[in-house]
């Protein structure tokens, strides 16, 4: 459990949330775990099926304060609002500046920075623990490419530059990927991204990162209000969700390749827990699957300090921040939106 920002987030999946006067109580098998004053909240999330009073929903409703629901792995139910709630000025601000590109760019750079920033903290971290086993000379010779890389998208004001730039600092960071991976080698090997369907047992495993990610990050733009489906460096499609796409891009390489490099690494997955279809896809079986859920769980629990904010939180709760801070950013309430810089 996590008050930030004036959210309270209710991460234990075993918690009943309940209404004492003017408090929110957080129940745990009918033992009071936490009580928070309604007037300090703007917002309250919880993860599990466990679910809250009415009278607690009344309340907040009373109040607007909104109060969203998810499912254990992220994935958003539904959000209880009052009969006015001021998400429509935010989403038409939103829309706003997905339809200017002079306005839209500013956000996407910062989110394809983040991302570009991330993958080289990451190579530059293997070069610092591993300097025996990797061909340091080489991966620093990524690493100064993607800084290089950096400082043009910081200043970059066009869309298709942008892109370019992106696909560029994309293209050299997973020719050195393999290097990498410094366990099981002659099973898993990454000879380059392939997606639709997956060519290999990597691309299988970051593939099914990239979609629970994606999940996440859907469900904190929900949360807070904003319309996943409208990007600033995705463009508009039927059916994706382009603006969680775009804050997806800033935590690929610190939430989603860092998690598969470790399974691979540390051999918490084995290759025989990947199965090639008729299509030629290689996908994961039931056991394999398991393994990576209950580990990216694990995962979604530990603590880190938020580099922006300071404050320490479950990794978990990093895209929920980071739409919080684009909703802040949206209202006028910051001056730029701030990626997640990975320290």
């Amino acid at each position: 459990m996590k008050k930030l920002r004036n959210t309270l987030y209710v991460t234990s999946p075993g918690r009943y949330l309940s209404l004492d006067g003017e408090n929110v109580v957080v129940l745990e098998k009918e033992t009071e775990a936490a009580r928070i004053p309604l007037h300090n909240l703007e917002a309250i999330v919880t993860f599990g099926y466990t679910g809250a009073s009415p009278a607690l929903m009344g309340a907040c409703a009373q109040r607007d304060i909104g109060l969203t629901f998810l499912s254990g792995n992220g994935r958003f139910i539904a959000r209880v609002t009052g009969e006015v709630y001021g998400n429509i000025t935010l989403r038409k601000e939103q829309f706003r500046i997905s339809d200017d590109p002079k306005r839209s760019i500013l956000v996407a750079r910062n989110c394809i920075a983040g991302k570009v920033y991330n993958c080289r903290w990451l190579l530059e971290r293997m070069t610092r623990d591993y300097p025996l086993r990797l061909d340091v000379a080489k991966l620093k010779d990524k690493s100064g490419f993607l800084a290089e890389t950096l400082k043009k998208i910081r200043d970059c004001e066009d869309a298709a530059v942008l892109r370019g730039l992106e696909g560029e600092a994309a293209s050299v960071y997973f020719s050195c990927f393999d290097d990498l991976i410094l366990q099981q080698k002659d099973s898993f090997r990454f000879g380059g991204r392939s997606r639709r369907p997956p060519g290999d047992e990597v691309n299988a495993m970051l593939s099914f990162a990239y979609t629970l990610l994606a999940s996440m990050c859907a469900s904190a733009l929900e949360t807070v209000g904003l319309d996943p489906y409208a990007g600033f460096f995705h463009t508009d499609k039927p059916g994706r969700k382009s603006l969680a796409l775009d804050m997806m891009e800033e935590l690929r390489g610190v939430m989603g390749d860092r998690f598969v490099l470790t399974l691979i690494n540390k051999k918490m997955i084995h290759p025989q827990g990947f199965l090639r279809k008729e299509n030629g896809a290689i996908v994961m079986n039931d056991d394999a699957r398991k393994t990576f859920l209950t580990a990216w769980q694990a995962k979604k629990q530990e603590t880190i300090t938020h580099p922006f904010l300071d404050e320490k939180l479950e990794w978990g709760l990093v895209p929920y921040v980071q739409a919080m801070l684009l909703a802040r950013y949206i209202r006028g309430d910051l001056d730029e939106y701030p990626p997640f810089f990975w320290k």
